[in-house]
């Protein structure tokens, strides 16, 4: 039996102050797979005083030498992107090209990270006054399980750049695959302390971190109920806080649009990483005038999402994270039914033949307004709600009447038609006729999607204080 190792700090991997030891039960089938004993406090005081301890040495040093440890962390993930596709198959359950795309992502955002710092001044001109960009100190970054390595990279790779030390708690329920990444920032040989790793309960962990005066950064991923947590206990300590929180994204396919493309691609951004996604893009908004059309496609181009084990090439969607999340899913669809939606596709229960592991039929109600429950809440799963609306004033005002504005995808023959629309929507991106991530460009939410932005220069600066030297 595995047992994955939870705590890196001073530079190596060590055994647990911690007792408690947890299964992680593989989503494909159920069975175990290892075990982690978990961190406790103690082992995060340790780790806090590694990054301060390391904070003085690691601010003074050179963006050079930032450059070649961000290079050689991208180097390590690679060379272990293998082992980290199947360690996100058989723990998460994601299809093995999801797996393979989300983990590559990783790689490359440090890579991005390094020669990002190549062109950024951390001294700048600013009328009479010399403006200098020094780091924010000891960061306390939280990474959530639907997307491991990506986020644990996108916030380890700007803290390092802008000179910060560093406390790692990922979550506990994607530990085999922290466990890894945090191999290859090991191996690229940063000095002791500069990251550290405590994997635990999280209620355990953050507890000591929020206490102390000595971690001057949080960066957190995840709900908004944790997110606003965190938010208000940071302001005991003065904590600086970036938040990247939930989503209930909308889709508005305009009246132009050509369905044949935009149906298939709308399918994909909301089903995308099996349903767990932030950013799906849950609400299908479509004119009244096509939804016949809208209907038939759906029923078409949905039946192409085969669920299945993850490992077989055909299939697009594997299985839910966990129990915890197939019920939470299984709720989200009686409610649906419920409250009146018509089910176009999929429902309750597991696939046909697909018993065994966390299934769930892909699900797409149509009928839906915007008032219902699927419409409103974060479902994290593979739901689709399709919204009529009547004209393009009102496809706006239901996109935004949410509490969310994380992401938005508007899709039209016009281009300069979509990103008119698009300009009037609050979100934090927006993707037009297109599914493109971009890892320079800022990402991050307005209203409860969260505080702050990450990727490229803004995220950097996320990490950095800004110094005014008047002469």
């Amino acid at each position: 039996m595995k047992t994955i190792k939870s705590v890196y700090v001073n530079g190596a991997f060590i055994e647990p102050h911690g007792t408690e030891i947890v299964s992680v039960i593989s989503p494909l089938n159920k069975k175990e797979i290892a075990q982690i004993v978990y961190a406790d406090e103690q082992d995060t005081l340790a780790a806090i005083e590694a990054a301060k301890a390391a904070l003085p040495g690691y601010s003074k040093s050179t963006i050079n030498e930032r450059i070649e440890y961000l290079t050689k962390i991208s180097i390590e993930i690679e060379k272990r992107i293998d082992d980290l596709i199947n360690a996100t198959t058989l723990e998460y359950g994601a299809p093995g090209e999801r797996a393979k795309w989300a983990n590559l992502i990783a790689a490359t955002t440090f890579s991005n990270q390094a020669a990002m710092l190549q062109q950024y001044s951390f001294s700048k001109q600013v009328n009479e006054s010399i403006v200098i960009m020094e780091p924010v100190g000891v960061a306390a970054l939280f990474t959530p399980w639907n997307a491991v390595a990506g986020s644990i990279a996108i916030k380890v790779a700007a803290a390092l750049a802008a000179g910060c030390t560093i406390i790692l708690k990922p979550s506990e329920f994607g530990s085999w695959q922290a466990e890894i990444i945090m191999e290859c920032i090991a191996a690229a040989g940063l000095p002791n302390g500069v990251v550290n790793m405590v994997n635990g309960n999280g209620a355990v962990i953050t507890k000591p971190i929020m206490e102390s005066s000595e971690v001057t950064k949080i960066s957190f991923t995840g709900s908004t109920l944790v997110g606003k947590i965190l938010a208000k206990q940071a302001v005991d300590t003065m904590k600086r806080v970036t938040l990247e929180l939930g989503g209930k994204s909308a889709n508005i396919l305009l009246e132009d649009v050509d369905l044949a493309k935009a149906i298939p691609m709308a399918l994909q951004a909301g089903f995308m990483n099996n349903g767990q996604a932030c950013i799906a893009g849950t609400r299908l908004l479509v004119p009244e005038s096509r939804l016949n059309e809208v209907r038939d496609l759906l029923i078409r181009e949905s039946a192409k999402f085969i669920v299945g084990d993850p490992s077989s090439a055909d299939v697009k969607i594997g299985p839910l994270a966990s129990q915890k999340q197939y019920d939470r899913i299984q709720q989200y669809i009686q409610t649906g039914i419920s409250e009146g939606g018509e089910l176009l596709t999929g429902g309750l229960g597991h696939p046909e033949g697909l018993d065994q592991g966390y299934y769930v039929k892909p699900t797409i109600f149509i009928n839906v307004n915007n008032e219902m429950t699927i419409a409103r809440e974060e479902i994290f799963g593979p739901v689709l709600s399709v919204i009529a609306y009547s004209n393009e004033e009102e496809a706006i005002q239901i996109a935004n009447n949410s509490e969310y504005g994380l992401m938005a995808y508007v899709s039209s023959a016009d281009e300069k038609r979509a990103a008119n629309v698009a300009s009037q929507l609050k979100a934090g991106r927006v993707l037009i006729n297109t599914l493109k991530h971009d890892p320079m460009a800022p990402f991050g939410g307005y209203k409860n999607s969260g505080i702050g932005r990450e990727n490229g220069v803004i995220g950097l600066e996320e990490f950095l204080e800004a110094k005014t030297l008047i002469k």
